[in-house]
């Protein structure tokens, strides 16, 4: 029986074994072991851990963050977790992609249409608080997630951490 077709009962359930096997481990693996989607990881954190907001806070949000300083973005796929740090370009319209071109390392061309959410994930991973940005798309993957940095001492930046969680709690209290 294929994913999509089995129960979302049964869904839930392996999700929850999973996230309850591992609570702090990364997010695509528990969800391939449970087979279910990352989305779906996501919404069974608790309450607060995990706040979702609709995709049309997209350029709000990238703009937001471009004053962030470096940080941390990621895109995992199955076959590769590609890390980049620099600070975050501001982006524009243009031709049906997001276009991001700046003094920076980060750059490219993002398909905004397929974003279908946008969550604000803070959890422990592998023992440590973890904050980040993830831009979602249909497939209930994330596109992209972008992280708050750590410091030599490896923990959360506080000026970052306090914009996440000033963006977060704007989107959240809405």
């Amino acid at each position: 029986m294929s994913a999509l077709a089995q129960s979302s009962d049964d869904r839930r359930e392996r999700a929850l074994a999973a996230l309850a096997e591992k609570p702090d481990g990364v997010v695509e693996a528990l969800a391939a072991k449970a087979e279910v989607t990352p989305s779906e990881i996501l919404g069974l954190l608790p309450e607060g851990a995990a706040v979702t907001v609709p995709k049309d806070a997209f350029a709000d949000i990238w703009t937001d963050m471009t004053g962030w300083g470096e940080i941390l973005l990621i895109v995992h796929t199955e076959d590769i977790v590609l890390e980049a740090e620099g600070s975050l370009p501001q982006g524009s319209e243009g031709h049906g992609w997001f276009n991001i071109h700046g003094d920076s390392p980060i750059g490219g061309h993002i398909r905004k249409d397929d974003c279908a959410a946008i969550t604000f994930v803070d959890r422990q991973f592998h023992g440590r608080r973890s904050c980040s940005v993830w831009f979602m798309n249909e497939k209930g993957s994330a596109m992209f997630k972008i992280f708050v940095r750590r410091n030599e001492q490896r923990e959360l930046v506080g000026e970052q951490l306090a914009k996440f969680e000033a963006l977060r709690d704007r989107y959240a209290d809405a």
